[in-house]
């Protein structure tokens, strides 16, 4: 008996969960050649605002964690890869079109990335921050805390990897993060989804939405309860409009011009805010 194909349905990635579009709008992505793969589901302004609601519901718990621990869920995140390679470079080569070496390649580097912002998870608050000298009987101590909900563009050619590069300097510190994934090759951000489902990560830390960008970004960058955006790969995107959106909310915007590398402290730090706190000396 011949056995019978079973076509994947791809969804989103919101709250833990893998829902359709409210919309139930879907669209075709094609592989390297221009073939039709499968239908992606087509998130909506209301598939964006599910999103955020549980970006911002999950902030607590996840910014509440030792940083110890979410060091620990990331390099998870590496470990469930490591175990999956296989599965995600196949889906580069029909997707993306990459030779088997260049798709082990592009894997092993997403997945040390994961390993690389894991273990600044406990140490880049001594970097970032420190005791500033005062005079008189006080302590003055900066710290670096995370901003809140974080929407980012995931950028269009970049793979699994730039979506790793995307979400893990976000989530490392306590944000939670609604990414929009790549919108010709959105088959690497549901399986990510998948991974994380299955790992330690809480349900909403991290929300992938697949579908048109530009549709979607004014909404998010709009949005009053989404604190930080990074357009810094959106250049597909008028990410100018998106900047003075964001400005109307305070919203911290990671811009293409700014230019930081994405596996760097400085993308680390980006969105977190400094926090000082003065208490004095005991006189005795």
């Amino acid at each position: 008996m011949s056995h019978v194909s079973v076509p994947k349905t791809y969804k989103l990635y919101i709250g833990g969960a893998f829902p359709r579009s409210e919309s139930g709008r879907v669209y075709p992505v094609n592989d390297s050649s221009g073939e039709f793969v499968a239908h992606a589901a087509q998130a909506s302004r209301k598939d964006a605002r599910d999103a955020v609601v549980a970006a911002r519901a999950a902030l607590s718990g996840w910014s509440g964690t030792t940083s110890y621990n979410r060091g620990q869920v990331l390099y998870r995140i590496a470990e469930l890869l490591e175990g999956r390679r296989g599965q995600f470079i196949d889906e580069l080569r029909a997707t993306d079109g990459l030779t088997a070496g260049a798709a082990r390649t592009h894997v092993n580097t997403a997945i040390d990335t994961w390993v690389w912002y894991a273990g600044w998870a406990d140490k880049y608050a001594q970097v970032a921050g420190n005791t500033n000298p005062v005079s008189g009987p006080y302590f003055n101590i900066s710290t670096p805390e995370p901003m809140g909900v974080v929407a980012a563009i995931a950028p269009q050619d970049g793979g699994l990897l730039g979506l790793v590069e995307t979400i893990a300097p976000i989530i490392v510190s306590g944000n939670t993060a609604v990414v929009v994934a790549s919108e010709t090759s959105p088959f690497a951000a549901i399986s990510l989804g998948e991974v994380m489902a299955t790992s330690d990560v809480p349900g909403g830390v991290v929300n992938v939405l697949t579908g048109v960008s530009t549709e979607i970004a004014p909404w998010l960058a709009g949005h009053a309860d989404v604190n930080g955006l990074d357009v810094s790969e959106a250049q597909h995107c008028d990410w100018v409009e998106l900047q003075i959106a964001a400005a109307e909310t305070l919203t911290r915007v990671l811009s293409p011009t700014q230019g930081i590398e994405p596996r760097s402290l400085e993308r680390l730090t980006f969105f977190t805010e400094t926090k000082t706190v003065w208490h004095t000396k005991s006189l005795i």
